[in-house]
């Protein structure tokens, strides 16, 4: 197996969907400095000895939880004695319950598990919206929305022993742990450094992709606060940076330069959003005016294989202009299926649209080709020609798109 240094230097150097793969497997533990394990998940598990214990950043996934344990004791077999929450997400969170499972199979308190303060109140939240979770998580991540639609949820959360505001500080085995508090993807998110070990476990404010701040089915993000914590984590010194997603980065020099520049695209794209609000513009205006540099997005740790600029930018306007996109019309709008109708009327028929739909995605006009299908869908829902024309137009979209989310979106519209 290779080392986490090899596989880190393979992904900086533009190798890292191999870097990837070779990360792919639940369970599996690397030795990232000595005293510091990363266990893989659907979001890793960092394990740092101190003294006669460990502390944990993150736990994976519920359905990793397992996995990740049995590959921490083939680590260490030291008492979890702490366990830290970077943010309320199910898979930082969801592995927790096989934390406190292992402690009571050997005998030893369940773990401590400390939060920011905003995170009990996400897990509500996540309670009142559980359906929709369901819906939108299988949208995003390739699923079937309707067989989500009655699926069992995931309800069950361990609430965190201890709450913090600001920053929080504590010593174990004669470690300093310091935690500090930012908004990026969330409002409850931590970063942790340990500055003996010049450390720091960043959870998702850094995910070796363009930075999750624009989810076009997730509550408000926030890029403008998001880039100011990595601008802090970039001050710190730090010669060992492990996110809880993608891979370490070694050496200062080059923590200092990912955390700059991916806090420089998230700059960029809000100035230019603020700008053009400021200057009266609607957002469809604003959404195809802003461009995030070319030379961040080639970095391989900011390339948009999640979540993409454009969504970062509606996200800024929602946060500084609300939910209305400034056009007249859409501020009450009608039905979206009588729009439909009326337009199929005019075109001569929801099957012309359909037809036009598919010819204009063939020549590689994807935006145009899909207001066309979904008219055409929206006009004749029992049409089967049409449904079939719809949804080779949704399947050739996100074929041709980089981001998961963008391509989660058009598959789903397809096998509707």
């Amino acid at each position: 197996m290779e080392s986490i240094r090899e596989i880190s230097e393979l992904a900086w150097n533009g190798g890292r969907a191999e870097a990837d793969r070779l990360m792919a497997e639940p369970g599996q533990v690397f030795e990232v400095v000595p005293g510091v394990a990363l266990v893989t998940g659907f979001g890793y598990s960092i394990a740092i000895a101190a003294g006669g214990g460990l502390v944990v950043v993150d736990t994976s996934g519920p359905g990793h939880g397992a996995a990740v344990v049995r590959g921490l004791r083939e680590w260490s077999g030291l008492p979890v004695r702490r366990a830290i929450y970077t943010h309320g997400h199910f898979d930082h969170v969801g592995g927790m319950f096989a934390f406190d499972d292992d402690a009571e199979a050997y005998g030893h308190p369940r773990p401590h598990v400390i939060a920011h303060e905003n995170v009990p109140t996400r897990f509500e939240r996540y309670t009142k919206t559980s359906g929709y979770n369901a819906v939108i998580n299988a949208r995003q991540f390739g699923g079937r929305v309707a067989a989500a639609a009655g699926a069992a949820r995931w309800e069950t959360w361990r609430a965190p022993d201890e709450t913090y505001a600001g920053t929080l500080t504590f010593e174990q085995g004669g470690l300093q742990f310091e935690l500090r508090h930012g908004k990026g993807e969330t409002d409850d998110h931590t970063w942790v450094w340990v500055p003996s070990l010049k450390l720091i476990c960043a959870g998702d404010f850094f995910i070796w992709r363009t930075p999750n701040a624009g989810n076009p089915q997730k509550a408000q993000r926030y890029p403008e606060e998001w880039a100011k914590a990595l601008r802090a984590m970039a001050e710190m010194g730090a010669e060992v940076f492990v996110p809880s997603h993608g891979f370490p980065i070694y050496g200062n020099e080059r923590i200092a330069r990912a955390l700059e520049e991916a806090a420089a695209l998230l700059e960029t794209l809000v100035e230019q959003t603020l700008g053009l609000m400021n200057r009266g513009a609607r957002l469809d205006e604003i959404i195809h005016s802003v461009k995030a540099p070319p030379e961040l997005l080639a970095r391989p740790y900011l390339e948009p294989l999640y979540d993409e600029p454009e969504f970062i930018v509606r996200n800024v306007w929602r946060m500084y202009g609300g939910w209305w996109d400034a056009n007249p019309a859409t501020v009450k709008p009608a039905p979206d299926a009588e729009v439909a109708a009326e337009v199929a009327r005019l075109a001569g028929g929801a099957g012309v649209l359909a037809v036009r739909a598919k010819e204009l995605a063939d020549s590689g006009d994807f935006r145009l080709a899909c207001h066309l299908a979904e008219f055409a869908g929206l006009a004749a829902p029992g049409d089967d020609e049409v449904r079939a024309l719809r949804a080779a137009v949704y399947t050739a979209r996100a074929g041709s798109e980089q981001s998961l989310m963008s391509k989660g979106i058009y598959r789903a519209a397809a096998a509707e």
